[in-house]
Formats: structure tokens, C-alpha cells, sequence
């Protein structure tokens, strides 16, 4: 579906600063009950692992289960629309990511407008998708990359976690700006695409960092860049694709959002526990491990992330030629 301007900055809008007369009986009766946290892609993968620590840290500061619920399909839509058709009461939230802004223009005909349907509720983290290839491909740089794949064109596997996703389209960037051609090959999420790239029937992929660092740690993976236009502190040995192809930069982004007309005192409550826990020390360090940058803020800060996002993909969506499954 693709959104006019004028709709897309209404997601920011509608993310407007909350009253401050909140409704404080209904914010301190919730959470009574426990809460289902939505991820749209498979155990493993960077999704996943972020919601299970900010559940877990929800869970403990609220006093009831966040129970993460992987619903798996149409790069994130699935999950995206049981939280946009949930009841509006705080009790069902989406593990908000890319992928949803990307599909805004993806798809032309969902059962849902996630500009409209899904509110933000806080920020987590920015990271570097990281460009990684098999150790069995010849090359070390992303020189040697560019040269090997317009040697060898359509010969390289691109994967990814799925039609998309910021894995897709940061490599359909990367095709773009460099004029390579490379099969696509998507997967249903990180995990399964990345044992296919440690095993070599896939040679590439631009992977979200937190679900890939701990393989390039190990050598069973190699990083050949990042793709943000700044080094990761992670990995500060590893350089980024701006270096070699000059006005590059892309990155995953991540947080939590909730079906519209959800409670205003709800939403606040939320944002309030999430900014604590990149506050806290612990989890900012956990995220730092996986090469994140917090990206705290209210409602309004995170939607008007989610709108800037939805206008630059669809440009790329565009010149590509994207289509879903």
C-alpha cells in the first residue's frame, strides 16, 4: 500500500504528546493480566532475541508475563495485522521493526494500514545490518566483493530473512548503488538463513548485527562491512560499505507499538518502563554487546522515526522493482 506524504506524517502526528492528565486508576490497574508481545519472525533471529529481554524486563517491572508469541509470515504482516485487529486494551503489543515501514509500500493491499492501525509506543534500538559472507567465498573486502560478483554475475546467493525485510532491501541498496546482479533467496527468518550461510548454499547476506555477531565472533562467519555510516562499536575493526561505495548507509531499527485507540495512560506506562530499561545499566550494556545504539524517546519521537523510514524504503522498493511473495 502506498501512502501520500500527507499520511505517512500522520503517523507522527498521531504520535503526539500525551495528556497530562492521563487516566492514573486505569495505568496503575494495568497490567492485570498477563500481556502476549508479538514478533513477527522466527526464535533466533534479532526480533526475537530483543522482545525476549525488554518481555522479561517488562515482566519484572510490571509484575505480570510478557509472553513473547512468534507469528511467523509475510515479512512481519502476519503479526502486524493480529495486533491491529486485537482489542485495544494494552494486552496484545507488536514487536515493531523495518520491515513494517518497508511494507507499507510493499504491499498494495493488506487487511490493515500500519500507519494508522498500529500506535508507537517507544523506541528500542537502531543497529548496523552487518554485509557477512561464507568463509568459503574468496574474498575479504568489499572490493573483492564488487570485482568476484561482476565476475561471476547472478552466480551469488543473496539471502535473506525474508521479501522485505532491512536484510532484502539493504542488499537491493547495495545491488543499486554498485550495479551487481545477485540472486535473491529469502528465508522465513534469521536463523534458518544463516545456517545456510555458515554451510555455503547461500554467500552473502546483510544480516541485523545482534543475530550474526556472536557467528562472526566464533570465525563461522565473515564481516566484510557494516551498513550504517558509522562503525560499530562492537566491531570497530569492521569498516562500513560507505567507505567503498560512497552515500551508503541503512540500518534495523526496533520497538514496541500497540492497536490504535489503545489507552493514552496505557501507552504511557509502556514508554515510561522502556526508557527505564535503556536506562538501566545492565540492559544497556546488553544491547551495546550487540552492536546497538538505544534509541530512547516518546511515542511521538518513535513515530516520527517510523514515518522518515516509510518514505526512504519506498524509493528503493520503487527503482528495484520489489514485489512480495
Amino acid at each position: 500500500m502506498r501512502l501520500p506524504r500527507r499520511k505517512i506524517l500522520r503517523l507522527a502526528a498521531g504520535a503526539a504528546a500525551l495528556p497530562v492528565t492521563s487516566r492514573f486508576a486505569l495505568a496503575q490497574a494495568y497490567p492485570n493480566k498477563p500481556v502476549r508481545f508479538v514478533v513477527g519472525f522466527a526464535a533466533g533471529g534479532a526480533n526475537d532475541i530483543l522482545a525476549r529481554l525488554f518481555g522479561e524486563w517488562l515482566a519484572e517491572r510490571l509484575g505480570q508475563p510478557f509472553i513473547v508469541e512468534n507469528r511467523v509470515g509475510a515479512s512481519g504482516n502476519i503479526a502486524a495485522e493480529a495486533v491491529a485487529k486485537a482489542a485495544p486494551d494494552g494486552y496484545t503489543l507488536l514487536f515493531v521493526n523495518a520491515p513494517n515501514a518497508i511494507n507499507a509500500t510493499l504491499y498494495d493491499k493488506l487487511n490493515f494500514n500500519f500507519a494508522t492501525d498500529i500506535v508507537p509506543v517507544g523506541g528500542i534500538m537502531r543497529v548496523p545490518n552487518i554485509m557477512e559472507v561464507t568463509p568459503a567465498l574468496p574474498v575479504r573486502t568489499v572490493p573483492e566483493f564488487i570485482a568476484y560478483a561482476k565476475a561471476n554475475p547472478e552466480k551469488l546467493n543473496m539471502a535473506s530473512a525474508g521479501i522485505g525485510t532491512s536484510i532484502h532491501v539493504s542488499g537491493e541498496l547495495f545491488k543499486m548503488m554498485t550495479g551487481i546482479r545477485m540472486a535473491h533467496v529469502p528465508y522465513r527468518g534469521s536463523a534458518p538463513m544463516l545456517t545456510d550461510l555458515m554451510g555455503g548454499q547461500v554467500q552473502v547476506t546483510f544480516d541485523n548485527l545482534p543475530a550474526s555477531i556472536e557467528f562472526i565472533r566464533a570465525g563461522r562467519l565473515r564481516a566484510l562491512a557494516v551498513t550504517t555510516a558509522t562503525r560499530s562499536e562492537a566491531l570497530p575493526d569492521v569498516p562500513t560499505i560507505a567507505q567503498f561505495v560512497p552515500g551508503y548507509e541503512a540500518s534495523a531499527w526496533f520497538g514496541i507499538g500497540a492497536p490504535r485507540n489503545t489507552p493514552p495512560a496505557v501507552i504511557a506506562l509502556l514508554n515510561r518502563e522502556i526508557n527505564a530499561g535503556l536506562a538501566d545499566p545492565k540492559i544497556k550494556a546488553k544491547l551495546a554487546d550487540l552492536g546497538g545504539t538505544i534509541i530512547p524517546g516518546s511515542p511521538a519521537d518513535f513515530g516520527r522515526l517510523i514515518a522518515s523510514e516509510i518514505e526512504k524504503w519506498a524509493k528503493v522498493i520503487k527503482f528495484a522493482n520489489i514485489k512480495p511473495e
